[in-house]
């Protein structure tokens, strides 16, 4: 029982193999670089994005801005994580993946931040459209879901079978985003003046995050098609620097020269909610 346990425990990515984590991180070059960049961009991001918005002053424009601040903020706080060792892990992998039997180190606190982060894109995105707030928050709910049922997938050590079940789990909360961005909130934007700048930001978020799951089949998690952790780290950094810090210069960009439109639309939503009750 004593032994069973043990080996259950080892297979946790926690704070037991910390220090060999971050010195295995430090010695790969290629790994180290994909966190450390990052890093940099998300500290230079955030200062450009208090910066950007100083002239900002209608409240609906300064909850935009918020969270879109806060999309640096987070990925500054995780990448940090990632590169200390502290959200990352070696697991061992099950039999019939490509690498069963392998340890492979996991950086399972990628989900984390995109479980922070993602939410704070969408509510931005739901803010600019003038969305109904149901939408929103089931919208924002599922997101959440399909990163946590990512991580299930990335941790399961039990059966390879069981990664790919959580992988298309995933993969069904990411149809209902996609299935929102695509239709309705497209057409609460055109109605709120916001439609062409929507449609830009949801063009490149669309197909950037698309990109994650196509990484984490092809990469060390899925079928191992790409063994390389630095090579399957540099391409999910990759993606965050444009679907993060690219989006949320744009948005912020355009919410600075538009916030008249921005600020009519949170107005006629305003008008319009005593009518509905």
């Amino acid at each position: 029982m004593a032994h069973q346990l043990g080996s259950v425990i080892a297979s946790i990515p926690l704070q037991a193999t910390q220090s060999e984590v971050a010195s295995q991180i430090q010695n790969d070059v290629l790994l180290s670089s994909s966190l450390w960049v990052n890093i940099a961009l998300a500290g230079l991001s955030a200062l450009l994005f208090v910066y950007m918005a100083r002239g900002v002053s209608s409240p609906r424009a300064k909850l935009i801005w918020a969270a879109t601040l806060m999309i640096p903020l987070i990925s500054l706080s995780s990448y940090t994580a990632l590169a200390s060792g502290l959200t990352v892990g070696l697991i061992e992998m099950p039999a019939g993946h490509p690498l069963g039997g392998q340890e492979v180190l996991s950086q399972w606190g990628r989900y984390l931040t995109w479980a922070l982060s993602t939410p704070m894109i969408l509510l931005a995105l739901g803010l600019l459209a003038d969305v109904e707030r149901g939408s929103l928050f089931t919208v924002i709910v599922a997101d959440i879901a399909m990163c946590v049922t990512g991580l299930a997938a990335a941790l399961i050590t039990s059966s390879y079978l069981l990664r790919w079940v959580f992988y298309l789990i995933s993969c069904a909360f990411f149809a209902v985003v996609l299935y929102a961005l695509l239709t309705e909130w497209a057409t609460a934007a055109t109605a709120a003046g916001t439609g062409e700048i929507f449609d830009r930001l949801r063009a490149l978020t669309v197909v950037l995050w698309l990109g994650y799951p196509i990484v984490w089949a092809l990469g060390v998690e899925g079928l191992a098609l790409v063994q390389s952790v630095g090579v399957t780290s540099w391409a999910y950094s990759a993606l965050d620097v444009v679907a993060k810090y690219v989006f949320a210069y744009l948005l912020l960009r355009w919410v600075a020269d538009n916030e008249g439109t921005v600020a009519d639309a949170g107005d006629a939503a305003g008008r319009a909610s005593p009518a509905d009750d």
